[in-house]
């Protein structure tokens, strides 16, 4: 299973690199959730398609693209060490992905939440 999941991994990220976001969310379960750790605009948890959706959306403003390096698979868990280029920076990033029936059902990135608040800004806080 771990060879099926590395090439839907890949499918998807070449998808979302040539902007072709309807392949990239086939790889995710409807009820997938996404995690994003910090305090930047994209920074959270997005659960299901239509939040992915938007999510993507707000990566491609930023031309962002994802240089894979390295896939590292063991039963339904794909890790992905990448270069991550948005708004002109480039980092290092991992992402997880865990893969149920083929699709990816929870994925969690781990970048550099600096420069992601650079390029997308800070969160908007809610006036109490």
């Amino acid at each position: 299973m771990s060879n099926q999941n590395i090439e839907a991994t890949k499918k998807g990220y070449a998808a979302f690199n040539a902007g072709d976001l309807e392949t990239a969310l086939s790889v995710f379960d409807d009820a997938v959730e996404w995690s994003i750790p910090g305090e930047s605009a994209i920074g959270g948890t997005y659960r299901g398609k239509a939040e992915m959706t938007g999510l993507l959306a707000q990566l491609a403003e930023k031309t962002t693209s994802v240089q894979t390096k390295r896939f590292l698979a063991d039963g339904d868990v794909v890790v992905v060490l990448t270069e991550v280029t948005a708004g002109g920076e480039t980092s290092q990033e991992a992402d997880v992905f865990t893969f149920r029936n083929g699709k990816v059902i929870q994925a969690q990135s781990f970048g550099d939440t600096a420069m992601q608040e650079r390029i997308f800004g800070k969160k908007a806080v809610a006036a109490g």
